[in-house]
């Protein structure tokens, strides 16, 4: 009890020693209030970013491998020599949907842009992607209303049909449902027959739900008739992907007459690749945020050093007169670490107050919130800088002799 009462009679003097310097205090706490605005800001961003990023490819899934002529990690050099590779076909796609003893399920996707019109209304530059009837099934797409592609739609030349995304429905037909009305995507019509479930925006502010699907038949009569085909296949268990990957490696390579010993002209991408060269990316990032706040709390920490011993050199005789009345040197060492800690948490507030406006701005571009944790965090940073920083004052303080104490005035 007799501790608690002495710390509690250090921080009342700390605070009103702190209270007679108010300038000088903020002034000498800037390193630290720009240590907790860089660390809280970082760690917002790079949550938001991971959270935009793992949520986009949330809905494809780990089990899903991709057949593309292009490799996602690749060098320039790498990325202008694939493009002279030869592209993938409808054909090949049909062969490895009969061959491929391990996948659950394959898909065709052809992707290009076209205007959308319905009525009086039209949409620019929407994402129009060519699928099959099992493209629902490896994208990992849901519907709000109506149906999917189903093989009628897809076999032959193809029906007239179409699925919508959400934002386009809301755009195109915004006081109706979708199902059943007419839309024209270039210069061909085709006919609602569902709306996709909200899926929201790619980390790079690409929008899932500014699209439509049409069966890839219609794809290559409407739009193109050679487009880069991506063949999607989702592996029968997640823990065959390895081998579901040669044995698609060996079917292709046969497919494309790839002779023994060349390297292969396609590329067979896994998302769980793409996530963990996104993780070292972060890391990075992370590791510069760490190494920009540790500089700027190392600064304010200085700061904080200086004014310490600065109060100590001026209130000499007034240590000397406290232990002379019988003060232990626990509350002078008491006193100014409280000192040196409330100014540290008055600069963390300052910091948090700054960050958390710069914290709704980026939530325009990011997923990204102010929680609870990240300021705490904070402002236990900010006080463990204090409380480091001002330790050595605080010791020269207490082990200040008391009649040395009291001639210095």
């Amino acid at each position: 009890m007799k501790s608690r009462e002495e710390w509690m009679e250090a921080v009342r003097m700390a605070g009103s020693a702190l209270g007679a310097n108010t300038l000088r205090s903020g002034l000498t706490t800037l390193g630290i209030v720009v240590g907790i605005v860089t660390v809280t800001l970082m760690a917002t961003a790079i949550d938001g970013l991971n959270r935009a990023f793992h949520r986009s490819f949330s809905f494809i899934g780990a089990d899903v491998l991709f057949i593309q002529r292009h490799a996602w990690l690749s060098s320039q050099e790498d990325w202008r020599q694939s493009r002279n590779r030869r592209e993938i076909t409808l054909e090949q796609a049909r062969i490895v949907a009969r061959r491929a003893t391990l996948a659950r399920a394959v898909s065709v996707e052809v992707q290009g842009i076209a205007p959308v019109r319905a009525g009086r209304r039209s949409a620019r530059d929407v994402w129009v992607v060519g699928n099959t009837e099992d493209s629902a099934l490896v994208r990992g797409l849901t519907l709000s209303e109506g149906r999917w592609l189903d093989a009628p739609d897809v076999q032959g030349g193809g029906r007239p049909v179409c699925v919508v995304g959400a934002d386009l429905a809301a755009q195109l037909f915004p006081r109706e449902s979708a199902v059943g009305k007419r839309l024209q995507v270039g210069s061909a019509h085709y006919r609602v027959i569902g709306v996709l479930d909200r899926m929201g925006q790619f980390f790079t502010g690409f929008n899932f739900d500014h699209q439509v699907v049409i069966p890839i038949t219609r794809f290559t009569s409407d739009l193109t008739r050679w487009p880069d085909v991506s063949i999607m296949v989702k592996v029968r268990d997640a823990a065959e992907i390895e081998e579901a990957r040669e044995e698609l490696r060996g079917i292709m390579r046969q497919l494309r007459r790839v002779p023994p010993g060349m390297p292969d002209d396609f590329a067979i991408n896994r998302q769980d690749l793409l996530i963990e060269q996104f993780n070292r990316v972060g890391g990075t990032l992370a590791a510069l945020g760490l190494f920009i706040t540790g500089l700027a709390l190392f600064v304010g920490g200085i700061g904080v050093m200086n004014i310490l011993f600065v109060s100590v050199a001026e209130r000499t005789p007034e240590i000397g007169l406290r232990k002379a009345i019988g003060a232990k040197r626990r509350a002078i060492l008491a006193q100014f670490l409280a000192e040196a800690g409330l100014l540290a948490l008055g600069a963390g507030a300052i910091g948090l107050l700054m960050a958390w406006p710069l914290s709704l701005l980026v939530n325009r571009v990011l997923p990204a919130t102010l929680s609870p944790t990240v300021a705490l965090l904070a402002l236990a940073t900010a006080l463990v800088t204090g409380l480091v920083a001002g330790l050595v004052p605080a010791w020269r303080a207490s082990r200040l002799h008391p009649v040395e104490a009291l001639r210095a005035e």
